[in-house]
């Protein structure tokens, strides 16, 4: 295995989560040559984010028009904490509402290491430990464990999170808002007594702001908690971290079932609900994953979409190295697999923030949709009953 870099590559991929090695997967499939790093000493570690994922039928209706790759079907069995089969939601007045929903929970670190694994099993180079300090035209300067270089690259991939380098670089994106972003804070415990077969979801202005709070079974008596809130809608200061414990320690459904737990790891991140920046691609670079916004808002979920968005920036960057296509053609690959999915789950997202606002409405909207309706809002689909329902509820909250 080659220690440093060469001169040049077809393609650099940033960023080694499931939607950089997707990309370096596909790309090197293809007969690309790809380099693929990350700045992270340790592949998954720090785990950002949990690791729900749903099975793969499950994710054939999320997103119907995608083409899943290949290692969305089968997941190995050591990268999997447990599965679940329900989702429960738990509205502010604590009244549940529940619906089926086959899905993995992943150890994330293992999952991670397993993609690259995967990438590199396909020909790409990894390089570990290694940050990409400047981009200008092809060349991308780099430092790392193995010195520091300057290396040519026909295409960048970006799949460097939220706060993306890359994109930034490009002029891509300019995250300003910060309704469009969400943080999310979580712990893995042990010592828990819930139910295992269940994801439970908690609404609440006390205790998730802007999001939610769930606890998700990691199997026998672990399990990863945590609270999605959004910097506007909290209470002056509170930190996310008091949301967390609040939840922890003072909800009345959820602290009992945590009493007497111990904390065993503690994973943070930001997740980008504002949806995707207008354009994608500029001159010789995409991004995908977090870094374009491919995520469900709804439910914050972003494995699949980055992954599903990272096998199409592959495939296109090989396509276009290989003078079969213009690089442009990924903004409407993407968008046209999983494009709309993706924007209808923004605009529920807002409507349901005016909702956010207040309990006792938020606890109405909940108790008046059915477990299908609900199962519809947390893919992101919006049924025209629903649509009408929750516009009529934010004008009675003006």
């Amino acid at each position: 295995m080659t220690m440093t870099p060469e001169e040049s590559y077809d393609i650099i991929v940033i960023g080694a989560g499931p939607a950089g090695s997707t990309a370096a997967m596909y790309a090197a499939s293809s007969g690309a040559s790809v380099l693929l790093i990350d700045k992270k000493k340790d592949l998954g570690s720090p785990i950002q984010c949990g690791g729900f994922l749903p099975d793969h039928e499950e994710l054939g209706e999320l997103l119907p028009g995608a083409e899943l790759p290949c290692t969305l079907k089968d997941i190995p069995s050591s990268c999997v904490h447990t599965t679940t089969s329900i989702h429960r939601f738990l509205s502010p007045n604590l009244e549940p509402k529940e619906f089926g929903v086959e899905a993995y929970v992943l150890d994330r670190s293992r999952f991670d290491k397993y993609l690259a694994r995967e990438a590199a099993k396909a020909g790409a180079e990894l390089m570990v430990s290694t940050r990409a300090d400047s981009i200008e035209t092809d060349n991308v300067s780099i430092r790392g464990v193995m010195g520091e270089f300057n290396i040519r690259a026909k295409v960048i991939i970006g799949a460097d999170g939220p706060i993306s380098m890359v994109a930034k670089t490009a002029g891509l994106i300019e995250r300003s808002d910060d309704m469009g972003r969400a943080v999310s804070l979580e712990y893995e415990l042990t010592g828990v007594d819930i139910d295992r077969d269940a994801v439970e979801m908690y609404f609440g202005r006390d205790y998730a702001p802007g999001g939610y709070a769930w606890i998700i079974s990691e199997g026998g008596d672990a399990a990863n908690i945590g609270v999605g809130v959004r910097q506007p809608l909290c209470e002056p200061g509170v930190s996310t971290q008091d949301y967390l414990h609040r939840f922890m320690y003072e909800h009345p459904r959820a602290a009992p079932m945590l009493e007497g737990s111990s904390i065993t790891a503690v994973i943070s991140g930001i997740v980008p609900v504002g949806g995707a920046p207008p354009k994608t691609v500029e001159g010789n670079i995409i991004i995908c994953g977090d870094a374009a916004g491919h995520l469900i808002a709804t439910n914050g979920g972003g494995i699949p979409t980055a992954m599903v968005g990272g096998k199409i920036a592959g495939e296109t960057a090989a396509d276009a190295v290989a003078g079969k296509c213009q690089l442009a053609e990924y903004e409407n690959r993407w968008r046209e697999q999983m494009g709309l999915e993706i924007k209808t789950s923004v605009y529920v997202k807002k409507l349901m923030d005016g909702l956010m606002r207040s309990d006792p409405m938020m606890s109405t909207a909940m108790k008046l949709l059915t477990p299908d309706q609900m199962k519809a809002l947390q893919r992101g689909r919006l049924p025209e009953p629903v649509k009408k329902m929750l516009k009529t509820l934010n004008t009675g909250i003006r």
